[in-house]
């Protein structure tokens, strides 16, 4: 076999293979295989022609005749399904990215970042299974990425967070959220809190799913009543338009757990606008202990999770399954640590 083939759906409902590629480019079958291989011997409008037709019929490399040929491109891909404001605007990728950067330094292997926010033409597939890296770590996935489905079929697939959906194959490195969020809302209950609010994360990812059951938990478990509830999406502005719709809701409340600390920063500030006082009217609780919680004040109580450690074990996974060493269960769950300020 001198190329790769690949399967999919052209224009006309039958798979697009290479001799269809090469067709439609106006190449030979030859060099659509050293375009989809990496090959330097090509032209720069040559390979722009085989790319243009690859991507117009949907034409996916199959991975398997990719390893026949032993060919790695000696990159990972790390794929966030975000926005490019909520990537630059949340501590949380900055501390993955700095353990994943950490581990691979000394590696054979480049890091690619995709924001791949939704992905309905399923470009991003194409491309990660274009033979572009020979690995991915997924980070920040909803309900609606549905792309990422295909992932573990085609590539070693390391998941940062628990996925959205129910994806067969791949390894997940997650924080134990419920756990955190529980400690975070005791907390509060320890330190007299009788009614208490929450400001969730998005409920279509697991990880706010998670935290908003752990506070519940606690709640139930001290036979307490709840207190109001706000669905934020971790970012300060969403923690601000929560905050506001809490306090006015006829409902009061003492205490407030905030599933991030991004949110609980843009939180805060609206306390002080209806002139009450932390900790003295209302106690608050967030999650991360990240550079975010430096903007609050006064300091922010808040539930650290290991989001460099956890960046770091992500890529140290993929790395091995790719020198073909699998050492680490399918599932690592991080423990998460209370950090003591004085909001709560």
């Amino acid at each position: 076999m001198t190329g790769t083939e690949g399967h999919g759906v052209d224009t006309h409902g039958s798979a697009p293979t290479l001799e269809k590629v090469a067709a439609r480019a106006g190449v030979s079958r030859a060099t659509v295989s050293r375009v989809v291989n990496g090959s330097p011997k090509v032209s720069d409008d040559i390979v722009a022609r085989v790319r243009a037709a690859i991507d117009e019929m949907g034409y996916v490399p199959n991975r398997a005749a990719r390893s026949l040929a032993s060919r790695q491109a000696h990159a990972i891909a790390l794929v966030i399904p975000e926005d490019t404001s909520r990537f630059i605007g949340d501590p949380f990728f900055a501390m993955l990215i700095a353990g994943i950067n950490e581990r691979i330094e000394d590696s054979h292997y480049v890091l690619n970042l995709m924001l791949a926010n939704d992905d309905p033409s399923g470009k991003t597939v194409r491309y990660l299974a274009g033979g572009s890296v020979d690995g991915a770590l997924v980070v920040s996935h909803h309900e609606m990425d549905a792309f990422l489905d295909a992932l573990p079929g085609l590539m070693p697939v390391v998941f940062g967070g628990r996925p959205a959906r129910s994806t067969s194959g791949g390894h997940v490195v997650d924080v134990d959220n419920f756990a955190g969020a529980r400690t975070g809302t005791e907390r509060l209950i320890e330190r007299g809190c009788k009614r208490i609010a929450t400001i969730t994360g998005p409920l279509n990812m697991p990880g706010g799913r998670d935290r908003f059951s752990g506070w519940k938990a606690a709640i139930r478990d001290a036979g307490l009543e709840q207190g109001p509830i706000a669905e934020g999406d971790f970012t300060a502005i969403g923690g601000a338009r929560a905050m506001r719709e809490l306090l006015d809701s006829s409902q009061g409340f003492d205490g407030v757990f905030i599933a991030s600390d991004l949110m609980a920063s843009g939180a805060v500030p609206v306390v002080y606008e209806r002139g009450l006082r932390i900790p003295q009217d209302l106690k608050v609780v967030g999650y991360d202990d990240s550079p975010a919680a430096t903007l609050v004040e006064p300091g922010l109580t808040t539930v650290s999770q290991p989001s460099r450690r956890m960046g770091w074990i992500m890529a140290d996974i993929l790395l091995g399954l790719l020198a073909g060493r699998d050492v680490y269960p399918n599932e690592v769950i991080l423990d998460t640590e209370l950090v003591v300020r004085e909001t709560a």
